[in-house]
């Protein structure tokens, strides 16, 4: 059996705690990272690389893939700098923040880069219950997905994408990174500033609320 896992990592505190969960459970870990013209690419590609140094993970298993066409798209206020990101808070729309079909973009590319590895198993940090509302970090959404995928996929090889954390909240998140002892301080959540996290986006806003509700100081630096 290939205990081969693909890992969707932006270098983020939920994707970087998948990372550690396949870690130990025994997974060689292939990572893969996306810059598709976010306002914070610069800080979560190196983040990125930090914590692939953090894991031990080769060179040559890892994959930092430009998806510039974002950009073009736009329409997200994380990839269109004639929209700022929203700092009022969190409501029950689907924020500016959102961008669209990336998930499923993602996805579809990292299947890819499974095939080459014959892994059999996509981590992606997704969280559906505590998240910002967006339509493609859903578990119907997942499930679709990953139908999809198997599609275009040899029937010996059957990819699963695996979402650990698809129902914790960000508490559960923190105290999880904690047990699993994640470089915390290597990773980063904020959607619009690259030295000092903002602390008042929507990521910002679920990472500090989490932290606190599950009795822990966060270790990166806010305004």
């Amino acid at each position: 059996m290939n205990t081969t896992a693909i890992i969707v990592l932006s270098g983020g505190l939920d994707s970087t705690t998948c990372a550690y969960m396949a870690r130990n459970e025994g997974k060689h870990i292939v990572a893969v990272h996306f810059n598709y013209g976010q306002k914070t690419l610069k800080k979560e590609l190196n983040c990125f690389n930090d914590i692939c140094d953090s894991l031990h993970i080769d060179t040559e298993d890892r994959y930092s893939i430009e998806l510039p066409f974002f950009t073009d798209v736009g329409c997200s206020s994380l990839t269109d700098e004639k929209i700022p990101v929203p700092t009022d808070g969190i409501d029950d729309k689907v924020p500016s923040t959102y961008v669209p079909y990336r998930n499923g973009i993602f996805l579809s590319i990292a299947a890819a880069v499974a095939i080459k590895h014959k892994a059999t198993q996509i981590y992606i940090g997704i969280v559906q219950e505590d998240g910002s509302g967006y339509p493609d970090c859903t578990d119907k959404f997942i499930a679709k997905q990953q139908s999809s995928i198997n599609e275009g996929v040899k029937p010996s090889q059957n990819i699963e994408i695996v979402t650990p954390l698809l129902y914790k909240t960000k508490k559960d998140i923190a105290l999880l990174a904690t047990k699993l002892q994640v470089p915390i301080s290597l990773t980063w959540s904020c959607y619009q500033n690259e030295q000092l996290a903002c602390g008042v986006c929507d990521s910002c806003r679920l990472r500090l609320d989490g932290f606190s509700k599950a009795g822990l100081k966060d270790s990166i630096k806010y305004v």
